[in-house]
């Protein structure tokens, strides 16, 4: 028997689409343009356009159209992960909604009505235009007290600010302090620079200030890596009592402090901040990413004046400046209040999808942080995340197991899932996807045999 026709329609519409003949951005017809161009119904035209999207070969936007997708874009791209597998992404977290395309529509009409589109065709200061520095200042103080413009760099994402950190203020070799369990994308920049990472004991993602001590005393340590309010990858807020005794070990060892707070703003109450505690210390970093899209980077990095000039040594020699298109639409969200309005909505996107996924897990241990999009399942002992992670590739879901968080060579058998990109209502299937391999995989303990 053949293929239906809204499948062999859709077969030759991916083939224009991967062979360019469709280039990415084209408008298609309407369903009812189409199907009479194709002389079919218009159910098997809404089935055909249906079947794209599901393929990720076109977008629709309501009220606008369908438009084809590059093809050689993900729909989610992360670290050393591609599309060609078709999987449903557990991987790399993803916020967004339904209304980002208008917001992005309205900041750029914005842009286009204003009158200094020509200042940003030209090179930018190295650390970001004064006026634009001092609105995200001025932003940050409501959440960490007062930040001074000039102590404040823009970037072009923390992922930048977390590398132009590590170019400009430390060197090969040096060894930074970390979370047995930390963020990837630092491990990234450690690499490259050669530092050598030193995982420090803790509870749910929360250092012991002890432990830290203890390897002080055992080796000479350039810098603190810290994720204290939602941490990357258990979600854990830091107490204001560890904050304050860590900056007493690190005042001790004479060690730097390098504070990012890429998904703090997800806790509405946090104590106070590194930068607020110890600013003679702390380099602070975040970004937008989060917040508003993952595709638009822009980050900053608040450092005291002594690191001010090699910071910008390193900006100059990566990117020279952060785009000036960038940090004009989010400085503008800023001040019109789209940026607030989308972190409560992020928040409250977190807390459903929190939700359903303890809904899902039931009993089972969920590490997290009640607002974020992601969480860490630490698997039973006996179970091991290697062949649960490659069942579920098999069953067309990709998730991760502990290594890419991990520092020390004692690897913890764990999954994280990041389900802040997949739709609400698919998230259901996906979980429970996970948590049947979970127990497929679980060994099946023998029954007592009675007494005699």
């Amino acid at each position: 028997m053949g293929k239906a026709k809204y499948l062999r329609l859709a077969d030759a519409l991916t083939g224009a689409i991967e062979n360019g003949k469709l280039a990415p951005g084209t408008r298609l017809p309407t369903h009812r343009a189409f199907a009479e161009q194709f002389g079919v119904a218009l159910a098997t035209a809404t089935r055909t356009y249906g079947e794209l999207e599901r393929r990720g070969m076109v977008l629709g936007e309501a009220g606008r159209g369908t438009f084809v997708r590059d093809p050689g874009l993900p729909l989610t791209l992360g670290v050393r992960q591609t599309d060609s597998e078709g999987l449903v992404d557990l991987v790399f977290n993803m916020p967004g909604g339904a209304g980002d395309a208008d917001m992005l529509r309205s900041g750029l009409r914005r842009l286009a009505a204003s009158g200094d589109l020509e200042a940003m065709l030209r090179y930018q200061p190295h650390g970001g235009r004064p006026h634009e520095c001092r609105i995200i200042a001025e932003h940050l103080s409501t959440s960490l007290g007062p930040v001074d413009p000039e102590a404040l760099l823009i970037t072009s994402g923390a992922q930048h600010g977390l590398a132009i950190t590590a170019l400009g203020l430390l060197r090969r070799g040096d060894a930074v302090a970390t979370d047995m369990l930390t963020y990837p994308g630092f491990k990234s920049v450690a690499a490259l620079q050669g530092l050598d990472l030193v995982g420090i004991e803790g509870v749910d993602g929360v250092m012991n200030p002890d432990a830290l001590d203890r390897q002080c005393r055992i080796r000479k340590l350039r810098a603190l890596y810290l994720i204290p309010t939602v941490q990357n990858p258990l979600g854990a807020v830091m107490d204001l009592p560890t904050r304050q005794r860590l900056i007493e070990v690190a005042r001790k060892h004479d060690l730097l402090i390098l504070e990012d707070a890429a998904y703090a703003f997800l806790e509405p109450d946090p104590p106070p901040g590194f930068l607020a505690l110890a600013p003679d210390l702390t380099i602070h970093l975040g970004g937008f990413s989060k917040s508003l899209a993952t595709g638009l980077r822009l980050g900053y990095v608040i450092a005291p004046a002594r690191h001010l000039d090699g910071l910008l040594d390193a900006i100059r020699a990566t990117t020279w400046n952060a785009p000036a298109l960038i940090s004009g639409l989010v400085t503008g969200w800023i001040t019109d209040g789209t940026l607030a309005a989308s972190e409560q909505t992020r928040r409250a996107d977190g807390a459903e999808r929190q939700r359903i996924c303890r809904a899902v897990f039931g009993e089972r241990p969920v590490l997290a942080h009640r607002n974020a999009g992601f969480a860490w399942l630490p698997l039973d002992r006996g179970l091991r995340a290697g062949p649960i992670v490659t069942h579920l590739k098999q069953k067309g879901l990709s998730v991760s197991g502990a290594e890419p968080f991990a520092t020390t060579a004692a690897i913890p058998q764990a999954l994280r899932l990041a389900f802040g990109g997949m739709r609400t209502e698919e998230l259901t299937a996906a979980l429970q996807t996970v948590l049947d391999a979970i127990e497929r995989h679980t060994p099946v303990k023998p029954t007592p045999r009675p007494g005699l």
